[in-house]
């Protein structure tokens, strides 16, 4: 937890007033002990209690000096501010960023930044969140979904927003800030016209893979590669009226066979300059995003939530997701570059209370812990 400046934790609850009434148990507090609960596998509230009291004095040097009850954790997830976390987070986010700045280019043509957008959905019981319907036709489901915008090339979210289920994804595009000249990997689900062209008006690039409906008549085609399984690469426009009025610009569509899974792909993209076969490679990028949230849901507690509020579960979500960004400052400022986030992870979660160097205890590396007084010295006093 060194690995956060406490000046901008602090600025962070005076901004929202997140300890405003409260005697003991404040906002770094409860931080504390949900971060213990992610690093740690906790179940639940009672787990969090009974683990956290048998610790005794190790659980106060660590800096959880409050009496921990399920209660009052619970009373802290139902009514702190989660925007608090979700700024700590975004703070974070930033100071991984440029820690994993000089990552390699996985397209060495490239010059911007890879983003993959997609959403992951989280199944909830309707009658403990009734704020999460999943669909109009689904009565008996809820869930929530974490929209993510992904830094392909530095492996890291840069942000998240979670919403009820039955919100669609496309509208979360309008929530991005466009970087010019970065690229936007996209899914079929996010085909609109309005927002792929305000992508392009912001000069940035975007690639999209087609719906099978879509309509494009063909200007002119470049030749391609087939035996690298491009089928075409041709410029055109929407031949779909509706269409064309949203994007009345030129388009590029690429035709692309994996023979691997024997599947034929479409995309759609607005970039002109790169080969057919690099913007099929920034595509396959895409898959980085959907690790993401299969490494997240497998070691990290958010597929089931210790409360029931909105507020509770996107504090515990935001935790979650700081706690691994945490993981990831701490492998890049210590040079742990053989080490993976998982096993991190796996040896933090037995050593939290340690009393050693995280580095020692990452590296397995003995102490060197000198004799300050040799048995072949001899002593000027006796004590």
């Amino acid at each position: 937890m060194d690995h956060i400046p406490k000046h901008v934790m602090r600025s962070l609850v005076n901004k929202y007033q997140g300890n405003n009434r409260v005697r003991h148990f404040t906002c770094w507090q409860q931080y504390l002990c949900m971060s213990f609960a992610q690093l740690t596998g906790r179940e639940s509230l009672r787990d969090i209690e009974n683990c956290l009291r048998s610790l005794g004095n190790s659980a106060y040097h660590s800096g959880i000096t409050a009496t921990v009850s399920r209660s009052t954790l619970a009373d802290a997830n139902e009514t702190r501010p989660w925007q608090i976390y979700r700024d700590l987070a975004h703070y974070l986010i930033a100071r991984a960023r440029t820690l994993y700045r000089n990552h390699p280019a996985m397209v060495h043509e490239l010059t911007g930044t890879i983003y993959a957008f997609d959403a992951t959905v989280i199944e909830l019981c309707l009658s403990l969140f009734p704020w999460a319907k999943a669909h109009v036709h689904q009565k008996t489901t809820a869930a929530v979904k974490v929209h993510t915008l992904f830094d392909v090339q530095a492996q890291l979210p840069v942000t998240l927003h979670v919403t009820a289920a039955n919100l669609s994804d496309v509208r979360l595009l309008d929530n991005l800030v466009i970087e010019s000249g970065s690229y936007y990997i996209l899914d079929r689900g996010y085909t609109d016209f309005v927002r792929l062209r305000s992508i392009d008006q912001a000069g940035a690039f975007f690639v999209i893979r087609a719906r099978d409906n879509i309509r494009v008549r063909r200007i002119y085609s470049s030749p391609v590669d087939k035996l690298r399984g491009l089928r075409a690469d041709q410029v055109g426009v929407f031949q779909v009226p509706l269409s064309r009025q949203k994007y009345p610009d030129t388009i590029r569509r690429i035709r692309f066979f994996d023979e691997k899974h024997h599947r034929h792909f479409i995309f759609l993209t607005n970039n002109f300059i790169l080969d057919a076969f690099s913007i099929t490679e920034l595509y396959r990028m895409r898959w980085q995003v959907e690790l993401f949230f299969r490494w997240i849901k497998q070691h990290l507690h958010i597929k089931s939530f210790y409360g029931t509020s909105s507020n509770a579960v996107n504090t515990q979500i935001w935790i979650a997701v700081s706690v691994f960004v945490l993981i990831a400052i701490v492998k890049k400022e210590l040079k742990l570059h053989d080490l993976s986030l998982y096993t991190i992870l796996q040896i933090l979660s037995v050593t939290l209370f340690e009393k050693e160097s995280i580095l020692q205890v990452l590296t397995a590396t003995p102490g060197n812990i000198q004799d300050p007084c040799p048995h072949n010295q001899l002593k000027l006093f006796n004590f």
